[in-house]
């Protein structure tokens, strides 16, 4: 039986992608207030404002590849149970190959209505925008399908199922400091190897983390390289 390794991935699993983040200096969010395109009262008061910035983020998404990180979680899978919790909206985990992928902020590619955001309809690449007056099948104006601020997580009970089974647990490209997704942390079990990988300094609280001080493709490299000789 293959090994559950579960992984928590954040922005910077996507930045060597060229997918912009809250905190790029020069990405999307520098010119909006994060108020305005992202919560139900930015949406109520100026809907085309939040669907056209999505519209935005929606043809970049599809602009972007995966990168070599991604892949390397996708080919893990050959010789793991691979379980990926990401707070990334793009799909470039599933694009990349990975099969089980939760996601805790909802998904760029994805609709639903103001009064179901749990019922997601897909939006096709080839028709990518939302506009004012679209309508789900019940006469109800679609939105993104993303978590929005101050709206509750609803994935991260799954999350913390998958984060309790794991035997080797790996966090990539996240500060820990966005909650809920930081606190998945807390439920690893006593005694699962526990992996860290970013370029920069992440506190954990933890002594148990072996650190990879590396991006996403570099660090997936590395990665697959100790996981692989620890389970000869």
């Amino acid at each position: 039986m293959k090994k559950k390794l579960v992984i928590l991935s954040g922005a910077g699993m996507s930045a060597e992608s060229g997918i912009s983040t809250f905190r790029d200096s020069n990405g999307l969010w520098n010119n909006y207030r994060v108020e305005d395109v992202a919560s139900p009262e930015g949406f109520a008061a100026n809907p085309a404002l939040v669907l056209d910035f999505y519209n935005q983020r929606r043809r970049q998404l599809l602009d972007t590849a995966p990168n070599a990180g991604h892949y390397g979680l996708a080919e893990l899978e050959r010789t793991f149970d691979v379980r990926i919790v990401t707070q990334n909206v793009d799909n470039l985990h599933e694009r990349a190959g990975s099969t089980q992928v939760i996601h805790l902020h909802g998904e760029l590619m994805k609709s639903c209505s103001v009064s179901d955001v749990n019922t997601p309809y897909d939006i096709p690449p080839e028709n990518p925008d939302l506009h004012p007056g679209d309508k789900d099948p019940h006469g109800e104006q679609l939105r993104p399908f993303i978590v929005w601020f101050g709206e509750p997580v609803p994935m991260i009970e799954p999350a913390i199922e998958w984060v309790l089974s794991a035997d080797i647990f790996a966090v990539i490209g996240t500060s820990l400091n966005v909650y809920p997704a930081a606190g998945l942390l807390n439920y690893v079990r006593h005694g699962v190897p526990v992996y860290l990988i970013d370029p920069g300094e992440v506190k954990t609280g933890r002594t148990d983390v072996r650190v990879i001080r590396a991006g996403a493709s570099e660090g997936v490299g590395q990665l697959k390289k100790l996981l692989n000789n620890e389970t000869v």
